[in-house]
């Protein structure tokens, strides 16, 4: 077939041309089409159910709302993980369903559990489900701000916040939700404008109100009613009741008792009415300034680079359409990390590029030929980009990132060499140049004769590829875009290297065509040709020498460390800033104001900075008021301070900004990460850190002092940046109890107490107040000066079942106690964990060290466990996935070469070059101070498809010269010096086209850095350790045996010796 193949490709060459024009428009066009990302989505499929619940504590929230919810989603199909958190004002249930489930599917199956949920949770809350995101969603941020010299803005910072507040929800969020591939536009800080209506305790408990009866008096003066149609002379009429309030002077005329007093009661009697605003759950700044920050979700399965841009776009409309002196301040946009990582990933490519053409030019000697070859590789990137677009693969870090052209054009450069070497050849034997006639029939013989052994050589490092596809989890995520782009760039060449590769070389390799070997090849005869009689002479020594490298290299692995994958520099930090657990809003409002200055002035390289405190509208990321997400945007490193001529590390700069934040805001705990990474932490495990440290119990008094203790241990590990707890601690929670004597002898019931109760202090919605296409809530609630006193709370009146009044003071006991601040549950049951972000440690040797210690330390009571999750768990299962993925890879392997050779003992000779590879690759992680990871591990099984395809080579070329009636020495020398251009040459292609990769510094640079490391370092060792190791034990070990007729790949059975470029 391959043949045939051959033939049509030379004979029907403008055939072949005109395809390959075509395909370049396919090509150009699904490139032009593929979709850009900085990298993989690696989140789970997840539903998260959001209930907003004002006025319950948190273990109230648990035992009524979240239980019920837990419960009746235990067995949805699928479902693989459950977690909750309860804390104040939102119940929060996560569900994380097996990979490949679909998410659509999923939320309707919860959405119909939650049906019948409604009937076990207190009236009036309603379950919701968050919004189609995942945890890359967050892809554009922005700031709604007065300018400077804005003339219109409200005199106050509270009323300008307000009004910005009111823009952002009624002109821009409409607008830039219907925005394509956007699920939601999310809002945090500045204040919910609201009617407030606020009663006197004393003028009610003067005229025998309750705060319950005002605002039920209030809610029956203040909707319309509809009255159907009704037909008057002929003509129909709509019929309305035109009850609504417009205006706050209507509210304060409603009437709300009539009786024996000469003028009828009036709300304005009573209570002040007027603007107010909400209870906030949640602020955000913009430089150490309150701000109103908005947010796009991206829906999920979309790019986020083409939906930043299109929100991008839109939100320039928008502001054209916005008060004159409001602007819209981008403060995030996740098109400029795309930007920048993928500039990383061209400029190794294209370097790559240049790399392996000149190793063409040198190597080959001949330009024309270099140039047919150097085609393949734009050619072989556009069949690989128009797969990837076929196989919904985007482009990104971890898919383009890793082609390594010199290892994808190898079929083209064994095409191509064999084909000079023939043309040459022939020419010398006919002392003139070759007419086109007689150059197309030599190029013929010349492709058939490399055909079978360059196509099967390329099948084995793409097969090596096809186990990583059964890649699972995150790891998978991560990897298959990776595998399918290398295996349809692979694919695309090879079909390149046996149809273009020979169209081309007729018509343009006409003449003189010289095939000496160039400085650099007679210079490596010079070196190779004593280095191979000596091991030859001495055998035992130099095997014995490759057993000890391999010893060492496996002692050195042991103590290299490991990590998941190497964290992406993102070019800013997101700072989790964490402040004691009965901080109010105001208060940790003001901490964060001066944290911000404090960067700001303290670090130039600072450019802005902006937070997002406590728990936005849309509650996909909850956080209680003590906490801040706080995004420093820095500047580019040149613009740094520099530390012995060079700018500081990033690091280094992170432990000075903690250590001059604990010198001023004590009592404040710090996490410095970023942005894509702390999300990813959120989503995974539910906490914002590189480590996870959980506790599991029921007791939450016995989790915090066994967490207390753990995190002393943990504090005084090397390695451990930032040990800080997640949501652990007790907040002050206002207890109103009821006096069960008192509630009996003035026939009171408990609902009484918590009708005033709810509505005085958590307030209560009677109405809205519309405004054109605005509305306000109207609600009824003590004033904010009373409700910070308890003396003014006792003072509440409380209706009597008898008819009259009695204060709250004298039915109920008030009490100020310590109450959990936020719950979190997983797999039913209680947990806290404990966030660790490492800084100049390896993951697996600091989690090893502290569980060892935490053994050691503390004993658990019965029922009680720690657990270390974060990039600890994924790591040991990412291992235990490649514990079954590397075995197939190197069965496959193993399959083929035997297949190759029909020898076991020669298949096992050429399995040699595996252990010889990953001796290289283990130093070159050692040299760089790399620890394994699973970027590394990838690597490794790159490597091993490339590191026995020498060895097949060149083992079956000393079958052939065996055939042909030379001894095995004669076999073993011969072959060696002739297959040491090739092998040289292909060495030096495939590591050179990874030097760009292992030495990039532009973000991204460091999750290509273990995979190239690996691969360099594994083909170079393999190389020399082939070259030296393998004839040797060939020539000792094929002594006596007699190789079979058909032992070794058909190299063909032309006279010719067959081409010395046959490699990787």
């Amino acid at each position: 077939m391959l043949n045939r193949l051959l033939e049509f490709s030379v004979r029907q060459r403008v055939f072949v041309l005109l395809a390959t024009v075509v395909m370049v428009g396919i090509g150009v066009h699904s490139a032009l089409r593929l979709p850009i990302d900085a990298v993989p989505d690696i989140t789970n499929v997840q539903v998260q159910i959001n209930t907003s619940v004002p006025a319950f504590a948190p273990e109230e929230i648990e035992k009524l709302v979240t239980f019920p919810i837990e419960n009746e989603m235990a067995g949805v199909p699928g479902l693989t993980e459950l977690r909750s958190l309860s804390k104040f004002g939102l119940s929060q249930v996560t569900l994380v369903f097996e990979e490949g489930t679909d998410l659509y599917r999923s939320r309707q199956l919860v959405s119909e559990r939650l049906q019948t949920v409604l009937d076990s949770i207190p009236p009036g809350l309603t379950p919701k489900l968050a919004p189609i995101s995942t945890g890359l969603g967050e892809i554009y941020y922005y700031v709604v701000e007065y300018a400077a010299d804005a003339t219109n803005k409200p005199p106050t910072r509270a009323e300008q916040l307000m009004e910005l507040k009111l823009i952002h929800d009624y002109v821009v969020k409409p607008r830039l939700r219907s925005t394509r591939g956007v699920a939601e536009v999310n809002s945090q800080g500045g204040y919910e404008k609201q009617i407030i209506i606020q009663p006197d305790p004393d003028k009610l408990k003067s005229v025998g109100m309750s705060f319950n009866e005002v605002a039920e008096a209030i809610g029956e003066n203040v909707e319309n009613a509809g009255g159907s149609i009704i037909q008057i002379g002929g003509e129909q009429l709509a019929v309305r009741a035109a009850g609504r309030v417009e205006t706050v002077e209507d509210i304060e005329q409603l009437p709300l008792k009539f009786g024996s007093r000469p003028t009828v009661l009036r709300v304005r009697d009573v209570a002040n009415v007027g603007i107010g605003k909400a209870v906030r759950t949640g602020a955000a700044t913009y430089n150490g300034e309150e701000c109103v920050l908005g947010v796009s979700l991206m829906l999920a399965g979309e790019n986020s680079r083409l939906v930043a841009k299109a929100v991008d776009a839109k939100l320039k409309q928008i502001q054209t359409k916005l008060p004159a002196g409001v602007r819209i301040i981008p403060v995030y946009d996740r098109t400029v990390l795309v930007d920048r990582t993928i500039r990383t990933v061209e400029t190794s490519l294209f370097e790559g590029a240049i790399l392996v053409v000149a190793v063409l030019l040198i190597m080959l000697g001949n330009w024309r030929a270099a140039l047919i070859v150097t085609l393949a590789i734009p050619l072989s990137l556009l069949m690989a980009m128009t797969g990837m677009v076929q196989g919904r693969v985007s482009g990104n870090l971890m898919s383009l990132g890793a082609i390594d052209f010199g290892l994808i054009i190898d079929g083209a450069v064994v095409m191509v060499e064999n084909i000079i070497r023939h043309l040459a050849e022939k020419q010398h034997k006919f002392r003139r140049k070759l007419t086109a006639v007689e150059r197309a029939p030599e190029v013929l013989i010349a492709a058939k004769e490399v055909a079978s052994p360059m196509f099967f050589g390329v099948i084995i490092i793409t097969v090596v590829y096809l186990p990583i596809l059964a890649l699972t989890g995150i790891e998978g995520k991560m990897f298959k875009p990776m595998a399918m782009t290398v295996i349809f760039a692979l694919v695309g060449a090879l079909v390149l290297a046996l149809t273009l590769m020979p169209a081309l070389c007729s018509y343009l390799l006409g003449g003189n065509i010289s095939e000496k070997d160039s400085f650099l090849v007679t210079f490596a005869k010079k070196v190779y040709s004593p280095l191979l009689n000596f091991s030859f002479r001495a055998r035992w020594p130099v095997v014995g020498g490759a057993v000890a490298l391999l010893a060492l290299a496996a002692l050195v692995f042991s103590r290299l460390g490991a990590e998941f994958v190497p964290q992406l520099d993102e070019g800013s930090f997101a700072t989790h800033m964490i402040r004691t657990t009965s901080i109010g809003l105001d208060a940790s409002l003001e901490m964060q104001k001066r944290g911000e200055k404090l960067l700001l002035d303290k670090f130039p390289e600072v450019m802005y900075t902006f937070s997002r405190i406590g728990t936005a509208e849309v509650a996909t990321d909850p956080m209680g008021v003590n906490v801040a997400d706080t995004y420093l945007m820095l500047k580019p490193p040149g613009e740094w301070r520099k530390v012995n001529g060079k700018p500081i590390a990033k690091e280094d700069l992170a432990n000075i900004m903690t250590e001059e934040l604990a010198k001023h805001l004590p009592g404040e705990g710090h996490l410095f990460s970023q942005p894509i990474e702390m999300r990813f932490n959120e989503i995974l495990e539910g906490t914002r850190a590189d480590i996870a440290v959980k506790v599991f119990g029921e007791d939450f008094k016995i989790i915090e002092e066994i967490a207390g203790e753990a995190r002393e241990i943990l504090e005084q590990i090397p390695g451990a940046a930032d040990v800080e707890f997640d949501a652990l601690g007790k907040s002050p929670l206002l207890e109103i109890v009821p006096k069960r004597e008192a509630m009996s002898k003035y026939n009171i019931h408990a609902s009484e107490l918590n009708r005033v109760v709810g509505t005085a202090l958590a307030g209560r919605e009677v109405g809205k107040l519309i405004e054109g296409n605005r509305r306000f809530d109207i609600v009824v609630r003590l004033s904010d000066e009373l409700r910070e006193k308890i003396d003014d709370l006792k003072r509440l009146p409380v209706r009597v079942d008898a008819g009259g009044l009695l204060t709250l003071g004298q039915v109920a006991d008030f009490r100020v106690v310590e109450q959990v601040a936020a719950i979190s549950r997983e797999y039913s049951q209680r947990r806290s964990a404990i966030m660790i972000n490492l800084r100049g440690r390896d993951v697996e040797s600091f989690v090893l060290e502290a569980q060892e210690k935490i053994a050691e330390q503390i004993k658990l009571p019965d029922g009680y466990s720690i657990e270390f999750g974060g990039q600890f768990k994924n790591l040991q299962e990412a291992r235990k996935r490649l514990m079954v993925v590397v075995p197939v890879a190197l069965g496959l392997i193993f399959i083929l070469v035997f297949m190759a050779l029909g020898s076991l003992r020669q298949s096992l000779l050429v399995y040699t070059g595996i252990p010889l590879a990953v001796t290289g690759g283990v130093f070159a992680l050692w040299m760089r101070g790399l620890p394994f990871s699973i970027s590394a591990g990838v690597g490794f099984i790159a490597l091993s498809g490339v590191a026995v395809l020498n060895g097949l080579m060149m083992i079956s070329y000393f079958n052939l010269l065996r055939q042909r009636g030379r001894d095995v020495p004669t076999s073993a020398r011969e072959g060696a010096m002739t297959r040491l251009r090739p092998v040289l040459m292909t060495a030096l292609v495939a590591s050179l086209g990874f030097v760009p990769m292992a030495i990039a510094t532009g973000a991204g640079g460091e999750v290509q850095r273990p995979l190239a490391t690996v691969v360099i370092g594994g083909i170079l060792s393999s190389t020399f350790l082939t070259l030296v190791l393998l004839p040797t034990l060939y020539e000792w070990l094929e002594r006596n045996p007699k190789p079979k007729e058909d032992d070794g790949l058909d190299m063909g059975s032309s006279e010719a010796p067959p081409s010395t470029a046959l490699a990787i």
